[in-house]
C-alpha cells in the first residue's frame, strides 16, 4: 500500500496528499458510491480524517504517536523539512493549487449519510473556515469561529481610562487648588486662576470700577456705581471656586476656559440718568450735503447719517437680557439712525465759491471794557464747516449753512484766551455767525459774557464801599448776599456780574463815557470820540454810580415824582434798586410846575438826584443817536 494517496477528500474540502486513505475503496460497497458521492457527510467522518491526516505529518516530522512510549522517530533537520514541505507542495496535484474561488473561505460542511447519532445534525450547515494549503493541528475541533465584538470591548477600554484620566486629573488639580480657583475659570473677563475667595473678590471690584459704554469703535469709561450698577462679588466668586469641583467639568475648569457670569444689579432710574447724562458726547448729528475746497475750487461734498443714543431701548435691551448683557463688563448702546435732509449741494458751489474767497472773521466784543479782538478761519478750514439747507424761497431751493459741531470746536478752541471771569455763549454765537452765513456775509460780531466775583473782606470794608469799587449798586450786592447784615474780615462775598445791568444786545460801534470827576460825558463812534460835553451828575447823598450800563429806554418828556421834575429828552441808563422802576439816566435841564426850569446855571457841577444832566441841544443830539443798548461807561 503506497505512503500517500494523491489527494483526500475532507467533506467537500481538498487538504492535498494524506498518509492513509480515511475511507478506503471497498469493490461491490454499496456504501462506496454513496460515501464519494453523498454530498451529506458526517461531522464526526470529518473530525476523524482530519486526525489521521495529522498523525501521519507527525509521523514523518518527528514522534509517532502510535509507537511505544519511549521508541522515537528520527528527527529531520530543519533544513530537510523545509525542502520537504517544498518538494511535497511541488509534488501537490494541479486540482489542489487551483482550488476554484468559490471553494476557498468559508465552505459549507456535508453531513455523512451514514451518521447514525442526530445529534449532530445542528452543525449540519455550520461553515468552518478553511486555508487553502494549511493543515489542522493534531487533535483540533473543527468547529464554527465565534463572533465576537472587538469594538464594544475597545470602546469600554478607552470610556474606562478617560473616566479614571479624569477623576485623577480633577483630584489631583483640586489638591493642588484646594484653597484657590481651577486654572480654567474666569468672571467677567477676569481670569481668576489660582485665587482664592478673598482674592477674586478684590481682582473683580478692581476690574469692575468703570463700566465700558460701546457703540460700535468708539467707547467711554464710565464709573460702574454712576450707571446704578452693583457686582455681588461673593455670590461670583463662591460660583467660580465650585467650577471643576461639584459643577461643571473638571477639565474645562483646568484645561478649557469656564466664564462665569457675574451676580449684578442694576439701578433702572440711575441707569437712565446716567445714560441721558452723556448723551450730547455719544450723539453724532447727521451732516447734510455741503461743499469743500480742494485746491482753491469749491466742490459738492456727499452727506453722513447720524447717530443718535436711545436711552430707553438701551435700559430694555440690558432688563431683557439680564446679567449676560453686562457679562463683559460692557454695555451696547442702542442706537437710532437718523438721515441727513440734504443730499445733493451741487445747487449752492457757486454761492459757496463767492463766500470762500474771503476768511471768516469774527469780532469778539467785551462790552465791560470795551475790548475788540478778531478771531479769523481761513478759506480752507472753514469751507468744510459749509452745508447746503432747504430754502424754498431760493431759486436753487438749497441756502448756505454752517455745521454745527465744527464751529463749535472752532469757537472753543478760540476762547480759551479768556480768563475765567469771561466767556461767550457758544449757542449764541453760533447762532449769530450762521446767520451771517445765510446772508452771505462773512464776518459777525460775538459778545463776551462775565461771571460772578467772589471778594475778599478786608480791614475797614463796608458793602457800600466794595460795591462802588466794583461799579456795582450797593443793593444789588445785598441782594446776592441774603442773610449778611454785617461783613467780617476775612468773609467772601458775592459779587454780581456786570452783565446784570446789559438787558439788550450790545452796539459795539457806540460807546458813551461819563467822567464823575470831570463832570464831562464823551461820546465815541468806531473808537473814535465825536462829542465831548460838559455834563452835571448826582449830589454826594444821592450820587450816580459808577458802573457799565446801557441805554435801556428813551422818554421824550419823563416824570420824576419824588422830586416833582419833568425831564426832556431822558434815557434811561440803570436802576439804582432791584426790580424798581426807579430810573438814573441821561436829561436835559429839568421843569418843575409847567415853566420853571431848574439848573441852567449849576451845568458842569453836581446837582442832580443821580442822573446826569446834559443842555438841552446836546442831550437831544444824543437822544436821537444813542438806541437802545448801546453802552454807558461811568467813572468815578
Amino acid at each position: 500500500m503506497p505512503l500517500f494517496r494523491p489527494n483526500i477528500r475532507l467533506g467537500n474540502m481538498l487538504y492535498g496528499r494524506s498518509p492513509v486513505d480515511v475511507n478506503p475503496v471497498v469493490p461491490n460497497n454499496p456504501m462506496r458510491n454513496m460515501h464519494r458521492y453523498n454530498p451529506m457527510r458526517g461531522v464526526n467522518s470529518q473530525v476523524n480524517r482530519a486526525r489521521n491526516l495529522t498523525n501521519s505529518a507527525q509521523r514523518m516530522g518527528g514522534m509517532n504517536p502510535n509507537m511505544p512510549r519511549g521508541v522515537q522517530m528520527p528527527k529531520m533537520p530543519s533544513g530537510q523539512m523545509k525542502s520537504a514541505n517544498i518538494r511535497q507542495s511541488a509534488k501537490m496535484p494541479d486540482v489542489m493549487r487551483n482550488i476554484p474561488q468559490q471553494r476557498q473561505g468559508y465552505v459549507p460542511q456535508q453531513a455523512s449519510a451514514t451518521m447514525p447519532n442526530r445529534a449532530y445534525a445542528p452543525n449540519v450547515n455550520r461553515r468552518m473556515p478553511v486555508m487553502q494549503g494549511q493543515m489542522p493541528p493534531a487533535g483540533a475541533r473543527i468547529s464554527a469561529p465565534r463572533r465576537r465584538n472587538w469594538l464594544l470591548w475597545i470602546a469600554l477600554v478607552i470610556f474606562g481610562l478617560v473616566g479614571m484620566s479624569s477623576l485623577l486629573i480633577g483630584g489631583g488639580a483640586a489638591f493642588i487648588y484646594s484653597n484657590g480657583i481651577l486654572p480654567g475659570v474666569s468672571a467677567g473677563n477676569v481670569n481668576l486662576s489660582g485665587m482664592s475667595q478673598s482674592e477674586a473678590r478684590a481682582a473683580l471690584e478692581n476690574s469692575w470700577s468703570e463700566i465700558t459704554l460701546r457703540d460700535g469703535q468708539r467707547l467711554w469709561q464710565v464709573e460702574r456705581e454712576s450707571l446704578g450698577i452693583a457686582i455681588d462679588t461673593s455670590a461670583t466668586t463662591e460660583e467660580a471656586y465650585w467650577q471643576g469641583r461639584g459643577a461643571g467639568n473638571p477639565l474645562n475648569a483646568i484645561f478649557g476656559d469656564v466664564e462665569i457670569t457675574p451676580f449684578v444689579t442694576v439701578d433702572i432710574n440711575t441707569l437712565t440718568n446716567a445714560l441721558n447724562a452723556v448723551i450730547d458726547d455719544v450723539n453724532i448729528a447727521p451732516v447734510d450735503a455741503g461743499v469743500t475746497l480742494v485746491n482753491g475750487v469749491v466742490e459738492a461734498t456727499p452727506p453722513q447719517v447720524g447717530h443718535l443714543l436711545d436711552v430707553e431701548a438701551t435700559v430694555n435691551q440690558l432688563q431683557s437680557m439680564g446679567a449676560s448683557a453686562l457679562a463683559s463688563g460692557t454695555i451696547d448702546l442702542v442706537m437710532i439712525e437718523v438721515q441727513p435732509q440734504i443730499f445733493d449741494s451741487s445747487g449752492i458751489v457757486q454761492a459757496a465759491s463767492t463766500l470762500l474767497a474771503n476768511p471768516l472773521t469774527l469780532r469778539v466784543y467785551d462790552p465791560a471794557t470795551g475790548d475788540i479782538v478778531f478771531w479769523t478761519a481761513e478759506p480752507e478750514e472753514w469751507a468744510n464747516w459749509i452745508s447746503a439747507s432747504s430754502d424754498p424761497s431760493s431759486a436753487t431751493g438749497l441756502a448756505l449753512s454752517l455745521q454745527e459741531t465744527p464751529l463749535r470746536v472752532f469757537l472753543a478752541s478760540e476762547a480759551t484766551v479768556f480768563d475765567a471771569s469771561r466767556f461767550i455763549d457758544v449757542d449764541e454765537a453760533v447762532a449769530d455767525v450762521q446767520t451771517a452765513i445765510a446772508n452771505n456775509v462773512t464776518s459777525t460780531t460775538l459778545r463776551v459774557y462775565h461771571n460772578d466775583r467772589q471778594h475778599v473782606v478786608q480791614s475797614g470794608e463796608t458793602i457800600t464801599s466794595i460795591a462802588w469799587d466794583y461799579g456795582v449798586p450797593y443793593p444789588y450786592v445785598q441782594q446776592a448776599n441774603p442773610g449778611v447784615d454785617a461783613l467780617t474780615v476775612g468773609q467772601t462775598i458775592t459779587i454780581p456780574t456786570v452783565d446784570t445791568f446789559l438787558p439788550y444786545p450790545v452796539v459795539p460801534e457806540k460807546r458813551i463815557v461819563v467822567s464823575i470827576s470831570e463832570q464831562r460825558v464823551r461820546v465815541y463812534e468806531n473808537g473814535s470820540v465825536i462829542q465831548d460835553w460838559l455834563a452835571s451828575t448826582g449830589v454826594s447823598d444821592s450820587p450816580t454810580w459808577a458802573g457799565v450800563y446801557q441805554i435801556i429806554s428813551h422818554e421824550p418828556n419823563a416824570y420824576a415824582g419824588n422830586w416833582n421834575l419833568w425831564m426832556p429828552y431822558f434815557m434811561g441808563v440803570y436802576q439804582p434798586i432791584p426790580g424798581s422802576e426807579f430810573t438814573n439816566g441821561f436829561h436835559g435841564y429839568p421843569t418843575r410846575g409847567g415853566g420853571q426850569i431848574l439848573w441852567v446855571n449849576n451845568l458842569g457841577s453836581r446837582v442832580t438826584f443821580g442822573c446826569i444832566m446834559l443842555s438841552d441841544d446836546n442831550v437831544a443830539w444824543l437822544y436821537d443817536w444813542a438806541e437802545e443798548g448801546v453802552v454807558v461807561e461811568i467813572r468815578a
